[in-house]
C-alpha cells in the first residue's frame, strides 16, 4: 500500500487510484517521504482545510432561470491567504478543485511567496452564455462566497475559461458589498485584472515568461542550447501561446500545436504570432494557414526536442506518453500527466520538468499586481519582469540542487522543496492552541 493509501485510510477518506486528488497527494506524500516530514504534517497537507460549495440561482437573457453550482476549496494558509484561480468549466468537478488547490499550496511554498493555496470553479460553460449572462454568474458566485474570499484572506485570480474582465466583475462586486473601510485596496481581492483597473503589466504572458525563465535557468546546466530546440505544444490558451510565442523568440522551432479544434504542423516551424491572431478570430488552430492538419496519433508522435502540455489536466495518459517522441516533457499545465503516463515516460528516459515549477509564474506575478494594488503602485514591465526572473530562478536552482541531493527527479524534488519551507513555518508557528 502506498503512503496516501495508509493516511487516507487512517482519516477514514478513501479514494481510488484514478482519483486526481488521491494521485495528487500521493505525489507529493512520496516527497514528504523523502525529507522525512513529520506524520502531523503529512495529515494537514493531505486534506484541504476548507471545502465550501454553493449553487446559485442565475436569470438568463430570455427570462429562464438556471442553477449554478461553485466550488472554493481552501487548502492550507500557514504560509499566508489562501491564493488561486477560478475556473468556469462544464465538466469541473469537486476533486479536481481540491487537486488544485493542494498544487496551489506547493506552488506558493515552492516560489516562497507569503500565500497558501486555493482553488474556485463554477460548473458551467462560458462559450454558451452571452457577456451580460457572464456578468451576472459572475456577480452572483462572488456574493455567494461573501466572506469566504478577501484580500487578506483568499485572493482568486483567473482559470480555465476565466479572463481578467471577470476579474473587473468580482472585483467591483466585492467592493460594492464588502464590509470594508479601506476601498482603494479592496480591488485586490482579485489579481489578473485589466491594467486599468488595477492590474499588472506582465500578467497576461506571466506562466509563459515563468515557463522560459525556468528553462534559462537549467538548460545550460543540463548542456542545452534553448535557442536549439523543436517544440511541440498541446494547447494553444493564454499559456501554450504565450509560451509558444515567447520561446519563438528566443530561435526555437515550433512544430505542431493541437488544441479543441485540431492538430497542425509545420517541419521549418508554425508562425506563433500569426497563430495567436488566427486563434483569436476563429476559436482554433484549425484551418490555420501555412500548416498541414494532421491526425491526433501523428501530433504526439512526431520529433521534437521539447513538449509541453499546456492545456486541462490529465492529457498525458499512458497512451499519449508511448506515442511521444520527444526528450523533455515540460509542463506548463497544472496535473497534466497521469502518474501511469509519468511511469511510460520515465521508461522511455524522457525527462518532465514538473508543473509545480513551470507553472508558477501567473501566481508569482499576481502576487506582485497584489502588493502593487496594496501600495498604490503600478510597475513598470521590465521591473515585473526582472521579478519574475530572479523569482523563477531561484526557485529552478534550488529544485536542482534539491534533486541532487536526494537523488529523485525533478517533480520530487520540487514537491520536496515546497514541503521543507512549509516544515520550516510549522516549526515555527506551531499548531494552535
Amino acid at each position: 500500500m502506498s503512503s496516501a493509501t495508509n493516511l487516507f485510510a487512517e482519516l477514514e477518506e478513501y479514494y481510488s487510484p484514478e482519483n486526481l486528488y488521491y494521485q495528487t497527494i500521493n505525489s507529493i506524500l512520496e516527497a514528504a517521504e523523502a525529507i522525512k516530514l513529520p506524520h502531523r504534517l503529512k495529515q494537514i497537507i493531505s486534506q484541504p482545510k476548507n471545502e465550501v460549495m454553493v449553487h446559485v440561482p442565475v436569470e438568463m437573457d430570455d427570462g429562464s432561470t438556471v442553477l449554478i453550482k461553485g466550488y472554493r476549496v481552501q487548502h492550507n494558509n500557514v504560509a499566508g491567504p489562501y491564493k488561486g484561480g477560478i475556473r468556469y468549466h462544464h465538466d469541473v468537478k469537486l476533486d479536481e478543485v481540491k487537486s488544485l488547490a493542494a498544487l496551489m499550496t506547493m506552488k506558493c511554498a515552492l516560489i516562497k511567496l507569503p500565500y497558501g493555496g486555493a482553488k474556485g470553479a463554477l460548473k458551467v460553460n462560458p462559450g454558451m452564455h452571452s457577456k451580460n449572462e457572464l456578468m451576472r454568474i459572475t456577480r452572483r458566485f462572488t456574493a455567494a462566497l461573501g466572506a469566504n474570499i478577501g484580500p487578506d484572506h483568499d485572493i482568486p485570480a483567473p482559470d480555465v475559461g476565466t479572463n481578467a474582465q471577470i476579474m473587473a466583475w468580482i472585483a467591483d462586486t466585492y467592493i460594492n458589498f464588502a464590509e470594508i473601510s479601506n476601498k482603494v485596496e479592496a480591488k485586490s481581492i482579485v489579481t489578473g485584472k485589466p491594467i486599468e483597473f488595477g492590474g499588472s503589466p506582465g500578467r497576461d504572458k506571466a506562466t509563459g515568461q515563468g515557463l522560459v525563465f525556468v528553462l534559462d535557468a537549467l538548460f545550460p546546466e543540463m548542456g542545452l542550447d534553448l535557442s536549439e530546440q523543436s517544440v511541440g505544444l498541446l494547447g494553444f490558451g493564454n499559456v501554450g501561446s504565450w509560451t509558444g510565442r515567447l520561446l519563438q523568440q528566443r530561435g526555437c522551432t515550433i512544430k505542431t500545436v493541437m488544441d479543441h479544434t485540431g492538430a497542425i504542423h509545420n517541419e521549418k516551424g508554425l508562425d506563433t504570432e500569426a497563430l495567436t491572431k488566427h486563434v483569436e478570430e476563429f476559436g482554433g488552430v484549425s484551418g490555420f494557414p501555412n500548416a498541414l492538419p494532421i491526425p491526433i496519433s501523428q501530433f504526439y508522435e512526431t520529433a521534437v526536442d521539447l513538449f509541453i502540455p499546456a492545456a486541462l489536466e490529465q492529457m498525458i495518459g499512458p497512451d499519449e506518453a508511448r506515442k511521444l517522441n520527444c526528450k523533455i516533457v515540460i509542463e506548463g499545465a497544472n496535473a497534466p500527466t497521469t502518474p501511469a503516463g509519468e511511469r511510460v515516460l520515465k521508461e522511455k528516459g524522457i525527462q518532465i520538468l514538473p508543473a509545480i515549477l513551470c507553472n508558477a509564474g501567473g501566481v508569482t506575478v499576481s502576487y506582485f499586481e497584489w502588493k502593487q494594488n496594496r501600495q498604490s503602485e503600478t510597475w513598470e514591465l521590465e521591473h515585473v519582469d526582472a521579478e519574475l526572473k530572479r523569482k523563477m530562478f531561484s526557485a529552478a536552482k534550488r529544485v536542482a540542487a534539491r534533486a541532487k541531493e536526494l537523488n529523485v527527479d525533478m517533480r520530487v524534488a520540487s514537491y520536496a522543496e515546497a514541503l521543507q519551507h512549509l516544515k520550516c513555518i510549522y516549526e515555527l508557528r506551531g499548531i494552535f492552541p
